[in-house]
């Protein structure tokens, strides 16, 4: 198992939340999408020059910029 920042996975790929590094208002907008410890998020693609990111979060599809996805640990099972 190997962790890293949620920016780094690739289309398709999919990992569970270790930790939301971020702390203050992007913190806690960022847990009020759902994304929290322990829920399994997938990339469901990105933009053409790879900013935005869209992932697929307990049924629904949301987007994040890069340098918001740079604050979500994630664990990627190998």
């Amino acid at each position: 198992m190997t962790r890293q920042n949620l920016r780094k996975l690739t289309e398709r790929q999919s990992a569970v939340i270790a930790a939301v590094k971020a702390d203050g208002e992007l913190g806690r907008r960022i847990r009020d999408m759902g994304l929290v410890p322990g829920t399994v998020v997938t990339v469901c693609g990105r933009a053409p020059l790879y900013d935005p990111v869209a992932l697929r979060v307990m049924g629904y599809t949301l987007t994040l910029r890069n340098n918001e996805a740079d604050y979500i640990e994630v664990v990627v099972e190998d």
